[in-house]
């Protein structure tokens, strides 16, 4: 399991500076509701995001925090949740195993569904790519409906389309049926 680092100020948000074309974008979500050994939930996605490039994978825009209640059970701890657009050599499928990489050094546990969790993290988009890739499902298929998700993506890429919806990340924020709550944050979790 990963250590806690040094207490840092986590940056503000950086949008999606067009560069590469939003049809391009390779669109990640984290997300934390049990800190584990980090003082907080923002501490852990700070640490977790700290840990891409080790695995080939360079953060190109970031959204904020944003704070909601557990879903589906909101008794569960708060999440606190954000979204990056990164650039990588892999392919889906490798990106994939090095989230999956990321995930066990920082003590993901997958012992229920929807359990609290360390860190989270899915692969929401790889570009334009669209359908079941041996057993991998592109575009995330409940992204849409998550506000969670689609907040911090209209944060920092509002113009960025769904593959199969065709809304843009705003629409889908304004849309979304699950997470409702979900608003960025300066606070912990």
């Amino acid at each position: 399991m990963e250590k806690p680092g040094s207490q840092q100020k986590a940056p503000p948000p950086v949008p999606f500076d067009g560069a590469a074309g939003l049809d391009d974008a390779i669109v990640v979500a984290l997300g934390c509701n049990d800190c584990g050994v980090w003082r907080d939930c923002r501490e852990a996605l700070e640490a977790a995001l700290a840990r891409f490039r080790a695995e080939g994978i360079d953060v190109v825009a970031r959204s904020s925090w944003w704070r909601s209640a557990a879903w589906p059970d909101p008794t569960d701890p708060p999440f606190l949740n954000g979204v990056v657009i990164v650039r990588t050599e892999h392919g889906p499928h490798e990106l994939m195993a090095a989230l999956g990489r990321i995930e066990e050094a920082f003590g993901r546990q997958r012992a229920a569904a929807n359990a609290p969790r360390t860190l989270d993290l899915d692969l929401i988009a790889y570009g334009r790519t669209a359908g079941d890739l041996d057993g991998l499902i592109l575009p995330h298929p409940r992204a849409a409906v998550r506000k969670f998700v689609m907040g911090p993506l209209a944060e920092i890429a509002p113009g960025w389309v769904h593959p199969l919806t065709k809304q843009t990340a705003a629409q889908a924020a304004d849309q979304a049926e699950v997470g409702r709550d979900a608003r960025p944050t300066t606070g912990t979790t």
